[in-house]
């Protein structure tokens, strides 16, 4: 349930909003002067802000300032009986949402006020997504792959024709929509994500096009869809591939004509909407379901991002942005990894994709006891191996210097251990400078001391 603020020095209007707006199902906070009202926002969190102009002491301006300097908790609706152009400009530049006049008409203000709720819960959808976005890794990579999706990113992001990304799960498909997002000129406008196999079949139509109070069971309110929310920005339907057929018809026609009706209305209405989809099925194939009328729509501009498994010169640079990123996160210190532990990394097929590489990283620096990530501290990884048996696999190297650093690596690691792990007689046994060893054992993250049973 939203909760609405109002702050108005007039009983009666208090008093008729909070009727109005109760029997609408909102929860209603009142205040009748600006302190009154910091010292509500003190102790609540209201989802929006009714706001009288005219009052005394502390006008709804000087209220407004204070708000800012808060950082805006909640949008402001600014309301006045002296309504004219210049105080609505004035309270809008102010940081206010939207500026009503006095004597307040019903229908306008719950429209005014769904809108406005709409427009945050727009924000903050944005705000989850690039959030979700920084957890995957900012594009990370430099193979030829990643190299045409940044391209494509670049030639893309300026046009305003749809987009269809595929590939499987965790390769970060979130990440490009985003990126398209902030290099276009629709980037100061919202970024609205349907996940479209997390919907109920019968609510796909409602959460896409919103629907109007009364038009079915459980519809108490007027409601504000995505492709509204999304207007002059971008609407990402992520996992299209799951929609069902009658909702794929009405997309369709939506995005075809650049307008709709609400479930239950009458009124057509219209928006300016770019549409990207993504998904990590084949919707051209011959067993797939998704009519293909609508996947010749969005495929006007397509890009399939490549597997973690087709990116292994990648891999270290991924576990790099992780280890930096994570550390920072979770507070603790960043990891090396021994030249065996990166070869069963390169080795392994990573079906999660990125997604998993960064949570084996989060694993890693939580149950690592040392510095260095060795075979051992590996979880198991089908297809690979792990210990001492990989230290000797060495035909799985890339070419001969790899071959070189990872023999060496498993040569002195060998001979610590034979030696006990005393740095100066193995040095003696090697025939080798300490200094120089010492140098090896810092290059290579070399274990100098024996493991805990």
């Amino acid at each position: 349930m939203n909760s609405i603020l109002i702050i108005d020095d007039e009983v009666s209007i208090r008093e008729t909003l909070e009727q109005i707006l109760t029997y609408e199902g909102y929860q209603v906070l009142k205040a009748g002067s600006g302190p009154e009202a910091l010292a509500v926002l003190d102790r609540e969190e209201p989802d929006a802000i009714l706001l009288d102009v005219k009052m005394p002491g502390m006008d709804g301006f000087e209220v407004l300032r204070k708000l800012e300097d808060r950082g805006r908790p909640a949008p402001v609706i600014v309301v006045s009986g002296h309504g004219n152009v210049e105080t609505a400009v004035e309270a809008v530049k102010a940081g206010a949402y939207d500026f009503l006049e006095k004597p307040l008409d019903r229908s306008r203000l719950l429209v005014t006020l769904r809108n406005c709720l709409d427009h945050r819960q727009a924000v903050s959808d944005r705000a989850v997504l690039q959030e979700r976005a920084a957890t995957v890794a900012p594009l990370v990579g430099d193979c030829p792959a990643m190299r045409q999706v940044k391209t494509f990113i670049s030639k893309v992001a300026a046009s305003d024709a749809t987009v269809l990304i595929t590939g499987e799960n965790g390769t970060g498909k979130e990440l490009v929509v985003s990126a398209i997002h902030d290099q276009s000129a629709r980037a100061e406008r919202p970024l609205v994500e349907v996940n479209c196999a997390a919907i109920p079949r019968e609510l796909v139509e409602s959460e896409l096009f919103g629907h109007e109070k009364g038009s079915f069971t459980g519809a108490d309110r007027q409601r504000i869809g995505k492709f509204e929310q999304a207007d002059g920005g971008i609407l990402f339907l992520d996992e299209i591939g799951d929609m069902s057929e009658e909702a794929q018809a009405k997309v369709l026609k939506a995005v075809e004509e650049s307008r709709f009706q609400r479930v239950g209305g009458t009124t057509t209405r219209s928006v300016d909407v770019r549409i990207i989809a993504a998904t990590n099925r084949d919707l051209s194939g011959p067993d797939s379901n998704f009519r293909q009328d609508l996947f010749f729509r969005l495929n006007i501009l397509s890009m399939h991002l490549p597997p973690l498994r087709e990116r292994g010169t990648d891999i270290e640079l991924l576990l790099e942005w992780f280890m930096a990123d994570l550390a920072v996160r979770l507070k603790s210190r960043a990891l090396r990894f021994a030249p065996e532990t990166l070869a069963i990394l390169r080795s392994y097929s990573w079906p999660g994709n990125v997604r998993e590489l960064r949570n084996l990283v989060e694993r890693l620096i939580i149950l690592t006891p040392g510095d260095t990530v060795r075979p051992d501290d590996l979880p198991p990884l089908p297809g690979t191996t792990s210990g001492e048996s990989t230290e000797a696999g060495f035909f799985q190297c890339n070419d001969f210097q790899d071959f070189k650093t990872r023999s060496e690596s498993a040569f002195l690691q060998y001979k610590l251990k034979e030696n006990l792990y005393n740095v100066s007689k193995t040095a003696e046994t090697l025939g080798m400078q300490r200094s120089n060893l010492y140098k090896k054992i810092t290059k290579y993250g070399l274990r100098t001391q024996p493991e805990l049973e």
